[in-house]
This record gives C-alpha cells, sequence and structure tokens, in this order.
C-alpha cells in the first residue's frame, strides 16, 4: 500500500513539475506587459495621475457637531 501512495506521488510531482513552467507562462507574460506599460510612461506623469486621482476620491472631513442649548 505505502508503495502504491509513493508511486501516485511521484508521479503527481512529477506532472505538477512538468506542467508549472507551461502554467505560469501566461502570468509571467502579463507582467512582462504591465512593466512595459509602466516604463513607457514617465515618472512624473504617474505621479501626477496619482495626485489628481487622490484630489477627485479623497475622503470629505468630517463636520464637527455643533452643540446646541435646549
Amino acid at each position: 500500500m505505502l508503495r502504491i501512495i509513493a508511486v501516485a506521488l511521484l508521479g503527481a510531482y512529477l506532472i505538477a513539475i512538468g506542467l508549472w513552467p507551461a502554467a505560469l507562462a501566461p502570468v509571467s507574460l502579463a507582467f512582462a506587459g504591465v512593466a512595459a506599460i509602466l516604463g513607457a510612461v514617465p515618472g512624473p506623469a504617474w505621479l501626477l495621475l496619482g495626485c489628481i486621482a487622490w484630489l477627485k476620491h479623497r475622503p470629505t472631513p468630517a463636520v464637527a457637531a455643533v452643540p446646541t442649548d435646549d
């Protein structure tokens, strides 16, 4: 029984090792594409876009409760 489990685990290991590079290829290509896009746009432009996005979506300050004399 132990021999059957060991052979099954070896088979699963070899399948995983054999398929891992093929499964990882689209992910690495996607990261390469993102890196190319990030590298094509200058840094100050990303900084400006970040500032614009922050100013557009910044949280509004909370209004302090005004005590009333009842």
